[in-house]
């Protein structure tokens, strides 16, 4: 008589939550007070989102809240430095590297032309009027990889 096989438990993911407040936790340990203090900051916006949603958020939800706070952050540095405040601008960027800790590996500028060109064909996009509907087929391919205004950019070169 064989064993009966019982079905391996389902193991679900972490949350990127769970996931930024079991490091909050470890800087708080190690006493990293920078790292405490960053990561208190990307939990909390994304925390805020949660509550105005009344619901978990989805992984495309989560990865939309850390680029706004990249974008945030990226802005802020570059307002720092203009006004000559150089150690604030160190301090986002700082941040901003914690942040890019929990996104996606951004693509290649090659990846993205090869994502762009396989749209372009799908499509059968052949000048500037297609703009809109290659660039809604390409975002979703590289959401949180690649930055929108930087893919706009190759589809228009591309499309002139």
């Amino acid at each position: 008589m064989e064993a009966a096989a019982w079905p391996a438990p389902e193991r679900k993911t972490m949350s990127l939550i769970e996931e930024i407040d079991d490091e909050l936790k470890d800087a708080m340990r190690a006493r990293d007070a920078e790292r405490r203090d960053a990561l208190r900051l990307i939990l909390n916006a994304l925390k805020n989102s949660q509550k105005e949603l009344q619901r978990p958020l989805s992984e495309e939800e989560e990865l939309q809240v850390l680029q706004r706070e990249r974008k945030r952050r990226v802005e802020a540095a570059e307002a720092f430095r203009t006004g000559g405040r150089e150690e604030q601008a160190a301090a986002e960027e700082r941040e901003l590297e914690i942040l890019e800790e929990f996104m996606p590996e951004p693509l290649s500028e090659d990846e993205i032309d090869e994502i762009v060109d396989d749209v372009i064909a799908e499509v059968g996009a052949t000048s500037m009027a297609d703009l809109g509907r290659v660039m809604a087929d390409v975002m979703p391919q590289i959401a949180g990889r690649a930055d929108g205004s930087q893919v706009s950019q190759i589809v228009r070169e591309k499309l002139a």
